[in-house]
Order: C-alpha cells, then sequence, then structure tokens
C-alpha cells in the first residue's frame, strides 16, 4: 500500500492508502475523496479526475502521453503540474505524494 494524500482546493486533506498497480484515481474513487470525479471511468476522455503535482513528485512521474496532454489542453488547462489521475499508475516509489484538486471538481 502507498500513502496518497488528495488535498481539495481549499485545504481539506484526505491521506488514504492505495494498493500499488491501481491509478491515483481509482485509489481516490475507491476512497470516496471529493474532488475526483472520473465521469468517464478513466478512460482518459473526460479530464474530470485532473490533479495537480508539485514539482518534486512530478520529475518522478513517466512524462504525459499525447491523449492525456490533449485532454488537460482541451479543457483550457495551464497550470504547468496538472495531470490526469487516471493515467498515473501508484507504485511504491509514490508512497506519501500529496496531490490537489481544482476548484471545480468538487
Amino acid at each position: 500500500m502507498v500513502k496518497i494524500t488528495y488535498v481539495t482546493h481549499d485545504g481539506a486533506e484526505n491521506e488514504v492508502d492505495v494498493p500499488v498497480d491501481m491509478t491515483i484515481m481509482e485509489g481516490a474513487i475507491q476512497n470516496g475523496v471529493d474532488g475526483i470525479e472520473a465521469v468517464c471511468g478513466g478512460n482518459c476522455y473526460c479530464g474530470t479526475c485532473r490533479i495537480y503535482i508539485t514539482d518534486q513528485w512530478l520529475e518522478m512521474l513517466a512524462p504525459a502521453q499525447e491523449e492525456e496532454l490533449a485532454m488537460i489542453e482541451a479543457s483550457g488547462e495551464e497550470d504547468p503540474n496538472a495531470r490526469l489521475a487516471c493515467q498515473i499508475p501508484v507504485t511504491e516509489a509514490l508512497d506519501g505524494i500529496r496531490v490537489t484538486t481544482p476548484e471545480f471538481q468538487k
């Protein structure tokens, strides 16, 4: 299990244990975390699992692929630290990661 802290736009924190090989989105849904809607169920079609990741953790992730980048761009997102939680597999290296959800995903 990997500890992930989901932080809402207003600062509320929800620390949960997520199994390795799930995605950050699946961990949020499984644990009832607010701010991760995942309307498309993790298929990279909706952008409603958007999160922001600090530079420190962003460097530890594989770069976003074209499909993810296109969805982020189509949503009008301009933050360079935006990612889709459905596209980030949980690994042991992410133990302790903190991600923040945008205000419009309540």
